[in-house]
């Protein structure tokens, strides 16, 4: 089978490597152009660009996939399916339908739920017990194409953004090679999502991790394990930000009676903050200019006074 693979960022990097593994012929790979990065702007290219060099194959970067000359010269590679793995455009009906498999896409979601960006980190904010990958013809919609197949994967208790991340990657490379199979052997029925049961997450933005400390405490708790590594959850102390990279939930604490939420407290080398319902135990922090630390090492560089308000 001739693939066109298109994606762009880490996720995708573990398809591409699969679909190389197993034989399949990758006659292109398309990828976003490279971005400048750092204080100095250099350009820096996508991570799928980086494999794709690596294993010495063509790669394209066209600043809009829906443009005419591109699909052009996207023809010209007579590919029998196209794989999409979060390539970062929306491609028109002209490429969709341009070969004979269609474009297959990997989402990081049991659809019809969670269609949209960020299904990964959404899954650990909303405290969901299990998500997944599909497999799914892709049409004009956004995530709304027939499912091919799917395989289920259930949240670890600690689970952050990042660590279901490179999970997901692994399985979705996994199962993509299963669908590539499966469709070879004609032995795949494809089926239509039920868009009753469909919903739709937002983009991450740095904003999003600024902690609200009149929600409660689980609620917080599963923001700061969703954003971890990026963009990460955060609130100010002393004017200074301080992210949280891993905290627990906590039930029984005496404190001071009304004291207001967001209120600090130190207890035994442990730091607590009060929220809106239950209570916030820090485990590990990093304040602005320095490194992440655990909290013992934090609460020993830094004189934290009880009552203190964060935020």
């Amino acid at each position: 089978m001739r693939i066109v693979f298109m994606g762009t960022p880490d996720f995708a990097v573990e398809t591409l490597e699969k679909i190389i593994e197993n034989g399949y012929d990758v006659v292109a790979v398309v990828t976003q152009p490279d971005k400048p990065k750092g204080r100095d702007k250099k350009l820096s290219p996508p991570p799928v660009k980086e494999c794709a060099l690596k294993h010495n194959l063509t790669v394209l970067q066209p600043q809009r996939a829906r443009d005419e000359a591109f699909v052009q010269e996207l023809k010209r590679y007579n590919p029998d399916a196209i794989v999409v793995v979060a390539f970062g455009q929306i491609l028109p009906e002209s490429i969709l339908h341009m070969t004979k498999y269609g474009c297959i896409n990997v989402h990081a979601s049991l659809l019809p739920q969670y269609r949209g960006a960020s299904p990964i980190q959404w899954a650990v904010i909303d405290g969901c017990k299990k998500t997944g990958v599909t497999t799914m013809l892709m049409d004009e919609g956004i995530d709304t194409g027939d499912i091919l197949m799917i395989r289920e994967y259930e949240l670890a208790k600690k689970e952050t953004g990042g660590s279901l991340f490179d999970k997901l990657s692994l399985l979705g490379a996994e199962l993509l090679i299963e669908t590539l199979k499966g469709i070879e052997a004609d032995s795949i029925k494809p089926i239509k999502q039920d868009d009753e049961k469909s919903s739709y997450v937002k983009m991450l933005t740095k904003a999003m991790g600024h902690i609200d400390f009149t929600k409660n405490a689980n609620e917080i708790e599963r923001l700061i394990r969703g954003l971890n590594p990026w963009p990460s959850a955060f609130t100010y102390m002393n004017k200074k930000m301080l992210k949280i990279w891993d905290a627990d939930v906590s039930e029984d604490i005496e404190v001071p009676q009304n004291s207001p939420v967001g209120t600090a407290f130190i207890s035994k080398e442990k730091m607590y903050v009060i929220c809106g319902s239950g209570f916030l135990e820090l485990k590990e922090v990093q304040l602005e200019g320095k490194k992440r630390m655990c909290i013992e090492d934090f609460l020993r560089g830094n004189r934290i006074e009880n009552g203190m308000v964060l935020g």
